[in-house]
């Protein structure tokens, strides 16, 4: 990949709001250069309900819509947004339906390249679940500050 790209890849991760907002630019440079590249055309789905990720997703460009069983509309996700970390998190599997909305690039993080990226760099691991932790919370105060789902009533 040519190193413009690459900058500019890690220049949307540092400047998203809603991202893995504690990482410094010199953790992005260690994460971009040790994930996999992904790409979802429109329609593909890469986290299943029901399924383990073994990883977590960050997004560089497009959008994806977030379906949690239950909770009407979709979430939609963006460029420094994570997904697939509840399950890599608690290793059970995934909670939401993550589809892409449009092309979508992002990096993926297996679970062994995160722990050995943090036994190499500790404070690295400290920065990422901090992250984490964050964006869990936010979101979750918007799940719970969303209208509750209408029920249609049964006679």
């Amino acid at each position: 990949m040519p190193k413009e790209n690459h900058q500019q890849e890690i220049a949307v991760l540092v400047s998203a709001k809603n991202g893995l907002n504690y990482f410094t630019a010199n953790d992005w440079t260690l994460i971009s250069d040790k994930a996999g590249r992904m790409q979802f055309r429109p329609g593909d789905q890469f986290v299943h309900r029901g399924k383990r990720t073994q990883g977590i997703y960050l997004l560089l460009k497009g959008t994806a819509s977030v379906q949690i069983a239950g909770y009407g509309k979709p979430r939609e996700i963006g460029p420094g947004d994570v997904c697939g970390e509840i399950s890599f998190l608690d290793e059970l599997p995934a909670t939401a339906d993550v589809v892409a909305n449009e092309t979508v690039s992002a990096y993926y993080l297996d679970r062994p390249t995160l722990q050995s990226l943090f036994e190499l760099f500790p404070h690295l691991g400290s920065r990422f679940y901090r992250s984490l932790a964050s964006i869990l919370s936010r979101r979750l105060r918007e799940l719970i500050d969303r209208p509750a789902p209408v029920k249609e009533a049964t006679d």
